[in-house]
């Protein structure tokens, strides 16, 4: 009877010790992965078509990872759903490092304007590190009289509903844009969609179309040669790319900052010292001269903030869009 007792507690013993050797080889292993982290090919998502100047952001840092890691990048542009397509396809892959994606300020926007998301930014998703801020721009056709923000207001106000703007779709951040206005300004201007800005800029600078508030990076270049004039910068602070064009609330309309960034997230369970490796990379990606040269030369400006200042940010811009897409009144279903 003790005998057996004795053998079953040998037994147990032993047990225990090869579960407790196995489990050190496990993280043994798993730590010296993240410490070879990368050993293959890494994916990047994106959500907007290629060749499209938000795609400037990942190609650059993509060339730049490939550089430094000696390991090849591959983009995967995948359009649609305002972005949310883009989002899905990484939380489907195993946490690992391999499958990043270029989210955009769409995932702050997207929980309050669509009926149904399937994924949460704050608890689905890994913040690494915002790339670029893309600050937003209102412009007008050269037909249209006014020279500042207020003079278009009161233009609007005494023409209800004959100017219109442009947007590539609703719930886009173009749209969103012509929205807030509509609201905080209390005027009445017509949305006309179009399949993407580009499609819209001959029909603004013909002066078919009133205007546009896209990413300034889509329309600098036309701006910068006088096809069409610009307003107001609808972001936080004056662009480093356009130091003289005053934000709309220097202009008094407070309130009127949509912001538009791009950043490298990652399914959330990802190992800390992935998520580390990849945000220090993309820093010093970030910190070279040519690309932020070459970013300012597109209308966008480097952030390269910490994973906590990155999850901050979402945290404020859920709340933030949830009370502009509450009271500009905007849903879509599908």
């Amino acid at each position: 009877m003790f005998r057996v007792r004795a053998e079953r507690s040998e037994n147990m013993k032993m047990m225990f010790a090869f579960f407790a050797v196995l489990s050190t080889l496990l993280v043994t292993s798993n730590v010296l992965g993240q410490g070879s982290y990368p050993e293959r090919a890494i994916r990047t998502l994106v959500g907007f078509p290629s060749g499209d100047r938000p795609d400037i952001a990942p190609r650059l840092l993509a060339e730049k990872f490939a550089e430094g890691w000696g390991k090849p990048e591959v983009l995967e542009n995948a359009t649609g759903a305002g972005g949310n397509i883009a989002i899905e396809r990484p939380l489907k892959a195993a946490p690992d490092g391999y499958t990043l994606v270029m989210a955009s300020s769409a995932i702050t926007i997207n929980p309050s304007l669509y009926e149904k998301v399937s994924y949460d930014p704050l608890n689905d998703l890994a913040p690494i590190s915002i790339a670029v801020f893309v600050p937003s721009i209102l412009v007008v056709n050269n037909d249209v009289p006014a020279r500042n923000l207020q003079e278009l207001i009161s233009l609007a106000r005494a023409q209800p509903g004959k100017l219109t703007y442009g947007h590539a779709g609703v719930g886009t951040p173009a749209h969103l844009s012509g929205e807030v206005l509509k609201s905080l300004a209390g005027i009445n201007i017509v949305p006309v969609p179009y399949r993407g800005i580009p499609a819209l800029l001959p029909d603004l600078v013909a002066g078919r179309l009133s205007m546009t508030l896209p990413n300034m990076s889509v329309v600098l270049p036309l701006v910068r040669e006088g096809k069409v004039r610009a307003l107001a910068a609808i972001a936080p602070r004056r662009a480093t790319v356009a130091p003289d064009l005053p934000t709309a609330v220097e202009q008094g309309l407070q309130g009127f900052d949509v912001p538009i960034w791009f950043g490298l997230m990652a399914p959330a369970g990802t190992a800390q010292p992935i998520i580390d490796k990849v945000h220090q990379e993309t820093v010093r990606a970030l910190a070279g001269d040519d690309l932020r040269t070459r970013f300012a030369d597109a209308g966008m400006e480097v952030i390269a903030n910490t994973p906590a200042e990155f999850a901050i940010m979402i945290n404020s811009e859920l709340l933030q869009w949830a009370k502009l897409v509450k009271d500009a009144g905007i849903k879509i279903s599908e």
